[in-house]
């Protein structure tokens, strides 16, 4: 098992995934932003292999306005060099990589002009695992997306979107279960239809469910990741006490993570700590995970 966090390493003085604003857009300021955040990226990489953390979700922020109109610039050209060399680093350390798009990338919004932006998020992200020379076990994890007043025909609007995808999308993407309007089941739905991997978040299904057996489940969410995919992704989270349902823990509740790792005993997956202090709690895990190999 990988075990990794998203985005942000709190142990660093920096972050990949630095901005500004629009209107402030000029080729010089987006290099060396772009610059920096190829810089703290590197950085992150160094300090996973270093604390054998070896899953990191990259930031969708890491090439600002990337698919924005306004971005002309040739910025794959530009840093190909620095990603190559970033990349290098990954794949001797075996590192296994991920991306996340935000809630707007949404494949399946009635709406062309939506998804037609969607599409173009896609291809950003897929073209910076591209760049970093990474195999097709790095993937770009995404939502199914809105409901629309029919969810049938949301699924299947989803379904006939994905089809007419670039294959360079389509090697990469996968679909993970939400807590309000997608649960586990519908992602197998959609999966037995187009062959995509389904990745399993614990605390969504916790709150969006229908009382399946979890290993029944399990096991069928696993089967759809074929060789080529890579282990099985899962996202492990726990709710805050006292917030909203679906809103992330500050810190890993080591108790709630072991009766996790229980019920996963039987399967073997890369796991994803979508916790708030994020290498710290993954840090916590990792040496949970040995404790228990060790008493094995």
């Amino acid at each position: 098992m990988k075990v990794g966090y998203p985005c942000i390493n709190l142990s660093l003085d920096c972050r990949a995934s630095r901005t500004f604003r629009l209107k402030s857009f000029s080729r010089d300021r987006f290099l060396e932003t772009v610059r920096v955040n190829l810089n703290c990226l590197e950085r992150m990489v160094d300090y996973n292999i270093e604390n054998n953390l070896l899953f990191l979700r990259i930031t969708s922020d890491l090439i600002p306005f990337a698919s924005h109109k306004i971005n002309q610039v040739d910025w794959r050209s530009e840093f190909s060099g620095r990603f190559e060399e970033i990349g290098k680093k990954i794949n001797r350390a075996e590192m296994r990589i991920t991306m996340h798009p935000g809630q707007y990338t949404v494949l399946n919004s009635n709406r062309r002009t939506v998804f037609k932006k969607a599409v173009e998020e896609l291809t950003y992200h897929t073209e910076v695992l591209d760049l970093l020379g990474l195999d097709s076990s790095a993937k770009v994890n995404i939502h199914v997306g809105g409901v629309y007043e029919n969810k049938n025909e949301s699924m299947k609007r989803f379904v006939d979107r994905y089809r007419g995808l670039p294959e360079k999308i389509k090697k990469r993407l996968i679909i993970e279960n939400d807590e309000k309007s997608y649960s586990v089941i519908d992602c197998l739905n959609i999966s037995e239809k187009i062959d995509i991997p389904v990745t399993f978040d614990n605390l969504h299904h916790e709150i969006n469910n229908k009382d399946e057996k979890l290993e029944f489940l399990l096991r069928k969410v696993f089967k759809t990741w074929k060789r080529k995919d890579g282990l099985p992704i899962v996202h492990y989270s726990s709710q805050k006490p006292g917030e909203r349902k679906g809103r992330h823990n500050e810190h890993i509740d080591l108790d709630h993570f072991k009766n996790f790792l229980k019920k996963m005993d039987k399967f073997d997956f890369d796991l994803i700590l979508e916790i708030k202090d994020k290498e710290r709690s993954a840090e916590k895990a990792l040496k949970v995970i040995r404790e228990i190999k060790n008493l094995s």
